[in-house]
């Protein structure tokens, strides 16, 4: 009976037009031929630790149990930040302790987060500015071989965490939240969820960013009229704001950051 490849997943900052991924994949094949790579993405904004965290989020629990997931967006490589895996219940990750894994902590239980610093389980020599390499693939493959990750490190609970930005209610009928992620297609993802807009209230609902007003609320595509920005509840549970065929960050002049307020006019 053939035995299953143990399936790893990729996000980073690096592109494909360079060899940083195919030397990372490299890397751990080394370690351990029997494993599977799936990339999820490699175009994350430069240096975008919170960016890396969203997409991570929308990703990882749509893999079967036990899949580990790799994340390198690393603009600290080479200082004191620390590598880490996080085991949870269903999943495993691996990456620099700078944030990264935020919405996961927020998300899975955690069972234990090792600081990973044995050499043993580095590619040699280590580079001071290639970790993806020389310690965070490595390191996946080891796991994946089913080596104990207690004997890679210590374990720690001082970890990083990113302050996401949390909606608030501002006045009896308005909550204030932000812009959490503009997707390529410049749909505006903000931080409120269908628990902040149900559905007997999207009739009503208006939101405004950065002055301009959003009337239409809608369920799906489909009920959109014009090129007026609408919104929705999208595929990750956080309203949206978009334009259809088009850019609602170009047409509201709106970026990640930028407040959204979440009104429900009382109707006389």
């Amino acid at each position: 009976m053939a035995q299953k490849r143990q399936l790893i997943t990729l996000l980073t900052d690096f592109g494909t037009a360079d060899h940083y991924v195919g030397a990372m994949k490299g890397a751990a094949y080394s370690v351990y031929p029997e494993i599977e790579f799936v990339d999820i993405s490699h175009e994350v904004p430069n240096h975008d630790i919170f960016g890396a965290a969203y997409v991570l989020r929308g990703a990882y629990s749509t893999f079967p149990r036990f899949t580990l997931h790799v994340v390198v967006v690393d603009p600290g490589v080479g200082s004191t930040r620390r590598p880490i895996l996080v085991m949870t219940d269903s999943y495993n990750f691996i990456g620099p302790d700078n944030g990264v894994s935020s919405f996961i902590y927020q998300l899975e239980t955690v069972n234990r987060l090792v600081h990973l610093h044995v050499p043993y389980y580095f590619r040699q020599p280590v580079s001071s500015t290639f970790h993806g390499r020389d310690i965070f693939a490595p390191i996946a493959a080891w796991v994946a071989k089913g080596n104990d990750p207690r004997k890679m490190g210590d374990e720690i609970s001082d970890y990083v965490r990113l302050d996401a930005p949390v909606p608030k209610q501002v006045a009896p009928t308005m909550l204030k939240g932000a812009v959490m992620h503009v997707d390529r297609f410049g749909n505006l993802v903000t931080n409120f969820t269908a628990a902040h807009l149900p559905e007997e209230r999207m009739a009503r609902a208006r939101l405004r960013v950065n002055g301009k007003e959003i009337h239409q609320v809608v369920s799906h595509y489909a009920e959109v009229q014009g090129q007026a920005p609408f919104a929705y509840i999208g595929s990750q549970g956080f309203v949206e704001i978009a334009v259809a065929k088009a850019s609602a960050a170009r047409a509201l002049e709106a970026r990640r950051g930028m407040e959204v307020d979440l009104a429900f006019p009382v109707v006389e």
